[in-house]
């Protein structure tokens, strides 16, 4: 199948899984269309079973051919970072930025290595025996939340919007440590490299500064560039911005996203700040979202239809559903714990750590790292422990996650406080 008849199968299934979820469920957009893609996965993998294989042997090569890893990492991240970015309350992030900082560093970190040594521990009560080092690999992928999926679960619900930026901005900002973090256990696990202090402040410094630094510049000269100008080149420009800009980051050693969320979240907030007499500026607000919600239902469809390539044993599958409760325990601890000491009973807004426990989702970052692991032993049992607590994070917590500001009288939905 060539490329053109490979995006138009997949826009098509988005559409018609889209266009059934609202009919009959009306689950969120993204929910909706991970939950179809994953039933209809399921169904494939079971006519599979029953001796009708041809269905889902066409499906599973359709979806090894889009090479999930490489359309997210090189292709839609940093459209869908530089989107949601751009909603982001700049003076609300400012005002937040010690408890965003120490979520994103000290929650990330704490949980990589309490979820890596407790899953090695783990995993031999289901037969399942894998390396500590491997383990940490894991806790590495699955520690960090997901800026595209907390992003998309949280556009509708309306959480106080305080809590809306401590939770989106700690998705968005711990992409430094975890990729530090995951390269630094990449490099000992599979490379058997040795790994010093000073490789890793090195790394630290050209992924994380380097990508805010040069995120920075792009806002500042794409702000400069859309001033004045007709909406289709004010929109060409930040899509430039986003694609362009984004390669360029990663191919110069930086973090590319880490960079399209410092561009969008200055373009967004000068956009606001002149949208009500300058028209291009409204217009150019409501491109991205569109932009925002295409990708995004195409991005979870794919998500759900990568079970197909998953291929799992009872004892991986036991494990996986395991490391749901595990992971969410944890990521209780770790928040719990810093947000006890930054807080005082007055400041701390309602539901903190319910919210940033249930609306810390892990999406499909996790299952693009999980799967550009190289084949061996231990592969699988990552892929089918990831993919089990991301489904459930999309799917479930996903779903459930309103009910959290469901006793939230109207006026006090948007507040700041």
């Amino acid at each position: 199948m060539d490329t053109y008849s490979l995006i138009a199968v997949v826009i098509a299934a988005t559409a018609v899984i889209g266009y059934l979820n609202h009919l009959i469920d009306r689950l969120p957009t993204s929910v909706g269309i991970m939950f179809g893609a994953t039933v209809l996965a399921l169904s494939f993998m079971l006519l599979q079973n029953m001796g009708f294989p041809s269905l889902s042997s066409f499906t599973e090569r359709i979806v090894a051919h889009i090479q999930f890893h490489n359309l997210l990492m090189n292709g839609l991240l940093g459209l869908l970072l530089f989107a949601g970015s751009m909603t982001i309350d700049f003076e609300l992030l400012r005002s937040n930025l010690t408890t965003i900082a120490t979520l994103a560093s000290f929650s990330v970190i704490t949980s990589t290595l309490l979820l890596g040594t407790a899953v090695y521990y783990l995993l031999p009560l289901f037969h399942v025996a894998m390396p500590f080092l491997y383990c940490l690999l894991f806790g590495a992928l699955i520690s960090p939340t997901d800026p595209i999926a907390v992003l998309a679960s949280f556009k509708k619900i309306g959480a106080p919007k305080k809590l809306h930026v401590i939770v989106a901005g700690e998705s968005l900002f711990n992409d430094g440590i975890s990729i530090v973090i995951f390269i630094t256990l990449y490099h000992l696990t599979l490379l058997n490299e040795p790994v010093t202090l000073q490789h890793i402040s090195y790394l630290f410094f050209n992924q994380a500064i380097g990508g805010l630094l040069f995120g920075l510049l792009l806002g500042v000269t794409s702000n400069f560039l859309i001033r004045n100008t007709t909406v289709q080149i004010a929109a060409l420009i930040t899509i430039a911005i986003a694609t362009s800009g984004y390669t360029l980051a990663n191919t110069l050693g930086l973090s590319g996203p880490l960079a399209m969320v410092i561009a969008g979240i200055f373009i967004g907030n000068k956009n606001r700040k002149n949208s009500q007499d300058n028209k291009t500026n409204q217009t150019l607000t409501l491109i991205w979202e569109l932009i925002d919600d295409i990708l995004n239902a195409i991005l979870f469809l794919l998500l759900g239809f990568e079970l197909i390539i998953i291929h799992s044993n009872y004892s991986n599958i036991l494990a996986g559903l395991t490391c749901i409760p595990l992971a969410l325990a944890i990521r209780y601890i770790t928040v719990a714990i810093p947000t006890y000491f930054l807080f005082t009973k007055k400041t701390r807004p309602k539901k903190l750590n319910a919210t940033l426990t249930w609306g810390g989702l892990r999406g499909g970052l996790a299952v693009a790292l999980a799967l550009a692991l190289p084949n061996s032993p231990f592969r699988n049992s990552i892929l089918t422990m990831t993919f089990c607590i991301v489904a459930f994070a999309v799917i479930v917590q996903g779903m459930t996650i309103q009910r959290i500001f469901s006793t939230s009288t109207p006026d006090k939905k948007h507040t700041t406080s």
